[in-house]
């Protein structure tokens, strides 16, 4: 769909959460391995492989991405009810302080790394923020989920209690 572009970005916003909510659920990786990797910013270590055992929600996004931010209230959310659940943030932000100063201000308290050369979202062909992959016990990823998503949903919440 073509918007033209003098179409303010608040009009847009609601228009990309909605259109881009379940589309690519089932990509090419669905019921395959998820792609291991190791992602270092000085501050924090994450390694995939370290998690198998337990349900991962693996969360690509950055700062600046304005549905990302959306999205995190109901991120975080999820973190607190669900303690047995993985979720781990990549982002994707090139500026170390704009990110420290954000996970500080925004009170971020799930797993997160920085990762600016994109080398863990390149390993899962990812091309827009926010993408998150449910994986499963055994490392297989089950879903993914491009956009903003209300991690409070019932059907969502239901569909990561059944894993």
């Amino acid at each position: 769909m073509r918007l033209p572009r003098f179409l303010p970005s608040i009009v847009l916003l609601p228009l990309a959460l909605v259109s881009a909510c379940n589309r690519g659920a089932h990509p090419a990786q669905t019921g395959k391995p998820a792609p291991d990797f190791t992602v270092s910013d000085g501050a924090s270590t994450v390694h995939l492989a370290s998690y198998r055992g337990r349900v991962v929600l693996l969360n690509f996004w950055a700062t600046w991405c304005e549905p990302c931010v959306v999205e995190l209230p109901s991120l975080l959310e999820l973190h607190h009810d669900q303690p047995g659940l993985a979720i781990l943030a990549v982002s994707i932000d090139e500026d170390p302080y704009a990110y420290t100063s954000f996970i500080a201000r925004r009170h971020v308290d799930l797993i997160t790394v920085r990762d600016p050369a994109e080398s863990a979202a390149k390993l899962f062909h990812t091309d827009m923020w926010p993408e998150t992959y449910v994986i499963d016990r055994k490392g297989i990823v089950r879903r993914k989920f491009i956009g903003a998503q209300d991690w409070s949903s019932p059907e969502i919440r239901e569909f990561l209690k059944n894993l």
